[in-house]
């Protein structure tokens, strides 16, 4: 389990335990399933809603990709490696944003599922794991549009169990294979830059919300050398944001850098040695963790990298997530 020491580390990485939104077309928002005739003509971008409080979907092109980060990449970690080509040979949908405060609080509604209610995070210069934290109180302010965060793996797997049996459709987790494909907005294999949107990291803030100037400023308890290595630019935000506040990625997707890391269906592997090379989830070895990918709030410019992994165990400020869905052809 990954328990990177704390403080120092934490705003590097989370320890273990505004552009208007473009519109894109649409097959299907108007809450109710998508018949067989409409999932059959979905096309790369075309968005639909299955349920009232239900994400809104967007649909995903196959495509092939180069997985992870070649040994001459800035930040890189060996975690990153080696660099092996996925194929997806089937378009999938992702949600187009995080699960939100709001629509985790209408399935806990709907269930009276009870979410994890301890969660690590940041308060009074360290993290900890504190009895009382959970989805409801973060530890800081969040508005209803804002990801759910300090939901563990278990909890967000609820979540989509349960929009699965309210549609009827195989809503899931990402693989962590589809979230990388996805993040990166590419369907052909190839060298790409750092993040999705290039190798600059002072174009961060208008892309993603990471660890910036204004966190630098609000967190109490940063180290030095962890506040040097913050992005030089303000987001606007020391916290969570709005889902979808930043600009859009190729595949219409928001987000899929900052805010919120964002768990994946996979299992924790040091490395990519025995991964799948058709995008499906790595399930074989220990499940103790779970691999969330995309960085959050808290984390340097290292970490909002479209290559940058790490796995968890447990409920964290920081970890939200964002649903999938098995498309028919």
């Amino acid at each position: 389990m990954r328990f990177p020491g704390l403080i120092a580390a934490c705003l590097a990485v989370p320890c273990a335990l505004a552009p208007v939104r473009t519109e894109t077309s649409a097959a299907s928002v108007d809450d109710t399933p998508l018949t067989p005739d409409q999932e059959r003509g979905l096309k790369p971008q075309d968005r639909f809603r299955e349920c009232e409080n239900c994400p809104e979907m967007v649909v995903v092109p196959a495509g092939s990709f180069t997985m992870g980060a070649p040994n001459s990449q800035k930040d890189r970690s060996s975690a990153e490696g080696p660099q092996h080509e996925v194929t997806i040979r089937q378009s999938f949908a992702a949600g187009q944003l995080h699960v939100t405060v709001d629509q985790f609080s209408a399935f806990v509604q709907e269930t009276g599922y009870e979410a994890s209610s301890t969660c690590l995070t940041f308060e009074d210069g360290k993290y900890g794991a504190r009895a009382g934290r959970s989805w409801r109180n973060p530890g800081f302010a969040q508005e209803g549009s804002h990801p759910v965060v300090c939901v563990s793996w278990g909890d967000a797997r609820a979540y989509v169990d349960w929009i699965a049996k309210k549609t009827g459709k195989p809503y899931r987790l990402l693989s962590e294979a589809e979230f990388e494909y996805a993040a990166r907005g590419r369907t052909s294999p190839g060298m790409y830059p750092r993040f999705w949107f290039g190798d600059d990291e002072k174009d961060l803030c208008r892309n993603a919300n990471g660890g910036d100037q204004r966190a630098r400023d609000s967190l109490q308890g940063v180290t030095l050398t962890i506040a040097r290595s913050m992005a030089g630019c303000d987001d606007g935000y020391a916290y969570t944001s709005p889902a979808g506040h930043y600009t859009p990625n190729a595949f219409g997707l928001y987000d899929m850098a900052g805010n919120a890391w964002q768990w994946t269906a996979d299992c924790g592997h040091g490395d990519y040695h025995g991964a799948p090379s058709d995008g499906s989830a790595w399930t074989i070895g220990s499940c103790i963790t779970r691999v969330a990918r995309g960085g959050a709030w808290n984390n340097i410019p290292w970490y909002l990298r479209a290559a940058s992994r790490e796995w968890f165990g447990g409920a964290i400020d920081a970890i939200g997530f964002r649903v999938a869905r098995t498309l028919t052809s």
